[in-house]
């Protein structure tokens, strides 16, 4: 698996297969934004629809 970090995708995300944990970037390079909402209003309502949880 790639593990360079992709300087443009910064990520907090720990649990996340994709996640570079020594700088905190996103692996990939580019990566699916959604939302679970109908409406949107809060960053809550965002999703990243291509985490993948570690060891999967």
């Amino acid at each position: 698996m790639n593990n360079t970090p992709n300087k443009s995708i910064h990520c907090t995300v720990e649990q996340c297969k994709y996640n570079n944990k020594q700088e905190k970037y996103c692996t990939l390079d580019q990566v699916d934004i959604g939302t679970h909402e109908n409406n949107p209003t809060v960053p809550q309502c965002v999703d990243c629809n291509s985490f993948v949880a570690e060891g999967k």
